[in-house]
């Protein structure tokens, strides 16, 4: 009867445990904060031995685009980051995008006219043509996301 009760218990204290919340709750701005900076991520699986052609294409399209755009303030940084490693999972390659912060992704046609104009009718056409027909064929993209840095305290 003693182990009976010593078990019931133990249980009974098992299941408070588990159905408390926890205590320790960190709180945004006294125990960490976010960054007013963005970055977009854009995570893409590209085809066995395809790299190199979809990183042309990038240089013409995505990496001209955004020297243009950093050119001109509308964005901070970009870079992209490649898995070394054969088995990557769902994707092997990263696009990053920073941005000073979430106003800067709002639509704004003074920013979008003077992007335009920078950039020229011929890179569009040219872009539009590579994301036409290369991109597809070689890459799929697995994910976009917006992220902040994140600074515990």
């Amino acid at each position: 009867m003693k182990n009976v009760m010593k078990f019931a218990a133990i249980a009974a204290a098992s299941v408070l445990a588990t159905a408390t919340p926890a205590q320790a709750q960190l709180e945004m701005f006294k125990d960490y904060s976010v960054s007013d900076s963005v970055w977009v991520m854009d995570t893409i699986k590209i085809d066995a031995n395809m790299e190199d052609y979809y990183l042309e294409g990038l240089r013409s399209t995505w990496i001209a685009s955004n020297e243009v755009a950093k050119k001109l303030g509308q964005i901070e940084d970009y870079a992209i980051y490649r898995s070394e490693l054969g088995a990557s999972g769902s994707f092997n390659m990263v696009l990053l995008t920073k941005f000073a912060n979430t106003a800067d992704l709002e639509p704004n046609k003074q920013k979008y006219d003077a992007f335009m104009k920078e950039w020229g009718e011929t890179k569009v056409k040219e872009s539009r043509q590579i994301s036409k027909d290369l991109y597809p064929t070689i890459r799929s993209i697995t994910g976009s996301y917006m992220l902040r840095k994140v600074e515990v305290k």
